[in-house]
């Protein structure tokens, strides 16, 4: 079992910046990659970012050249800096751990709004 747990959302302006951290814990040596999704309401739940390793990301079209996600493996933290935000990008915010065998794991979530 893997328990992940959000946090950094918030409320931000258009053109802001925010940082959401998700620390893991449990059987970190099952996961081969971690993620963020999000999920704005009346939609599916959708891949931001994906990271294997410093070398190997994956970002959805939307947050590309704006999203940077990060891996901390010292310190089980997976990270995701969110910059030149847009109202379009509000959304809850999940932490989403991989692992090589199974079902994935999930955060409960933090809340993300972009607004002036």
């Amino acid at each position: 079992q893997v328990q992940l747990v959000e946090s950094g959302g918030g409320l931000v302006q258009p053109g802001g910046s925010l940082r959401l951290s998700c620390a893991a814990s449990g059987s970190i040596f099952s996961i081969k990659a971690m993620g963020w999704y999000r999920q704005a309401p009346g939609k599916q739940r959708d891949l931001v970012a994906r990271i294997i390793s410093s070398t190997i990301t994956n970002y959805a079209d939307s947050v590309k050249g704006r999203f940077a996600i990060s891996r901390d493996n010292a310190k089980n933290m997976v990270y995701l800096q969110m910059n030149s935000l847009r109202p379009e990008d509000t959304a809850v915010y999940y932490c989403n751990a991989e692992p090589y065998k199974g079902s994935y794991y999930w955060g409960q979530g933090t809340q993300v709004t972009v607004s002036s």
